[in-house]
């Protein structure tokens, strides 16, 4: 592989609609707190599920994500960061044929500007410094 082609699309929320979990760090748990004007305390309370070595955040019933609106994320500014790196996750940017399987769900895939492999690498590598236990 020689680059990736990416660029994220205004509006588009596919990837969070995406079944699975949204992953966090102890890190994302205190900037979204206080982007919302809560306690680090409260917010875990109210939107996170820990486990021994993993946090995530709660699903609602219908949703994939609280902070999931019509318009957009509601903490897109301080978003955790596995959605802050996505599509440059380790087992995307390290499979050519999973990264085109990705790009049916995700339009910017293949468009804007080239990331070198070696810089997709280098972001997917703070995904597994991040979740330590996921890689």
């Amino acid at each position: 592989m020689g680059g990736l082609r990416f660029a994220c699309r205004p509006g588009c929320t596919n990837c969070c609609r995406v079944p699975g979990f949204v992953y966090i760090t102890e890190r994302d748990l205190r900037r979204i707190a206080s982007f919302l004007h809560i306690s680090a305390g409260d917010f875990e309370a109210r939107y996170v599920y820990r486990t021994r070595h993993r946090l995530r955040l709660r699903k609602p019933r219908r949703s994939q994500c609280y902070f999931l609106a019509a318009d957009g994320c509601r903490i897109h500014p301080v978003k955790p960061t596995q959605c802050r790196l996505f599509p440059f996750w380790p087992e995307l940017v390290e499979d050519r044929d999973v990264w085109r399987e990705t790009a049916a769900l995700c339009p910017g895939i293949g468009t804007g500007p080239v990331f070198q492999i070696g810089t997709a690498l280098e972001i997917a590598a703070e995904m597994k410094r991040a979740y330590p236990a996921l890689y």
